[in-house]
């Protein structure tokens, strides 16, 4: 575990006094549900532990795994308070013993099970990258999570070839655009793609065919291409797994990664909760189906592979395939927006509301916006306020 600083200075006398301790901010979740539970907290200042790199913080990914883990809609999560995110960007600024192959100065990238929104961060060495000298900060923390999960459901999974094609949901959020950028890389591959109705204009160029999500979107598709698609991504769960099963090919792939359709808006209520759970009500799976149908199921959940079954040479050797495409132009992750990290709770309802075309990113060295003067009590425009805000928490969120 990361050590704080501890330090003393000597008085005239010869009696040490503590010198007062160093601090860093950190975006703490001080309990699950709404926005106002995230919150810019100072913390003591760490040490890296043995076989750790202290990292000074330039860029930090918002995921929507970072809401759900907001909502308290996950399992297996840690107590409250605790400090949130999941990946970062930044400058190694100290090394703990026994941290080979690294050195102060080095430009690195960092995943973290939770503590990576924060000005510095205390990692072990194993989930340490070293960007390429092209990369900026605010690429190196928008690729890990998205390009790396897109990378391995695409070919390591999904064994993507020439002439096939793929399905996925949410098109316009950071993983959608790695997924378009990646596919690219195979001759003659087809991308097809749902997104909010607002987006779809400007989605045309990166994807073949991109549909509205509220439309029948399985026989949109299949106008394309009757036999259904190779490969599907499936970001939703709920009732959209049975229907992309049934967009499959023979010899097709479906893959679940995620299960956003578990958060419904801004809180997490008993009643928007309740209305999200037909997520769990996916019809049984049938073996026999599945080999009468020639149809593969599967699923890829990148921080369970890191953190807890320990494969991070094998994430490692997809990181370096990552960077190698990057550097050669292949690549290159689509940036919505930089955020201060006292504007976090804004940067999340842009998620929650589907307007992000890309990558979210929160920068502890950007100055917060400045904040609108407040509506005087009684006024029309505090009640209208108040009433759009609850009107926002009623969203459907399509993980974008």
């Amino acid at each position: 575990m990361p050590e704080t600083v501890s330090t003393t200075e000597t008085k005239p006398d010869g009696v040490a006094a503590p010198v007062p301790e160093k601090h860093m901010r950190c975006i703490v979740l001080s309990g699950f549900g709404g926005l106002k539970m995230v919150k810019v907290q100072k913390k003591p200042e760490i040490k890296p532990a043995e076989g750790q790199v202290l990292i000074r913080v330039k860029s930090c990914g918002l995921n929507f795994l970072d809401l759900m883990v907001r909502q308290g809609v996950l399992d297996n999560l840690p107590k409250t308070p605790l400090t949130m995110g999941f990946e970062c960007a930044g400058e190694i600024e100290e090394l703990g013993e026994n941290a080979p192959d690294f050195a102060v100065g080095d430009r690195v990238i960092a995943f973290t099970d939770y503590t990576a929104w924060a000005e510095h961060v205390a990692v072990p060495v194993q989930y340490v990258y070293k960007m390429p000298s092209n990369m900026s900060y605010q690429d190196g923390a928008a690729l890990p999570m998205h390009y790396l999960t897109a990378y391995v459901m695409l070919f390591d999974i999904g064994n993507l070839r020439k002439g096939q094609s793929v399905f996925l949901h949410s098109v316009g959020g950071g993983l959608g655009h790695a997924v378009c950028q990646l596919s690219k890389t195979v001759e003659d591959v087809t991308v097809f793609g749902t997104a909010s109705s607002g987006k779809l204009d400007k989605l045309k160029d990166n994807v073949a065919h991109v549909f509205d999500h509220g439309t029948d979107y399985v026989q949109e598709v299949k106008k394309f291409s009757p036999e259904g698609v190779d490969l599907v991504l499936d970001s939703l769960c709920g009732e959209d797994t049975n229907k992309g099963i049934s967009l499959l090919k023979p010899m097709g792939k479906y893959i679940l990664y995620g299960s956003s359709s578990i958060v419904t808006g801004e809180t997490k209520s008993f009643f928007s909760f309740a209305k999200s759970v037909s997520w769990w009500q996916v019809d049984k799976v049938s073996p026999i189906k599945l080999y009468d149908e020639n149809k593969t199921i599967s699923g890829f959940q990148l921080r369970q592979l890191v953190f807890h079954q320990r494969q991070h040479q094998y994430v490692r050797n997809v990181m370096n395939k990552l960077f190698q495409l990057y550097s050669q132009g292949k690549i290159h992750p689509v940036i919505d927006s930089t955020w201060a990290f006292e504007d976090v709770a804004d940067a999340m309802q842009k998620m929650h509301d589907r307007k992000n075309i890309g990558k979210l990113i929160l920068d502890p060295n950007l100055e917060p916006k400045p904040k609108s003067p407040p509506v005087q009590e009684g006024t029309k425009g505090s009640e209208a306020a108040e009433g759009e805000k609850e009107k926002e928490g009623e969203h459907s969120v399509n993980g974008e």
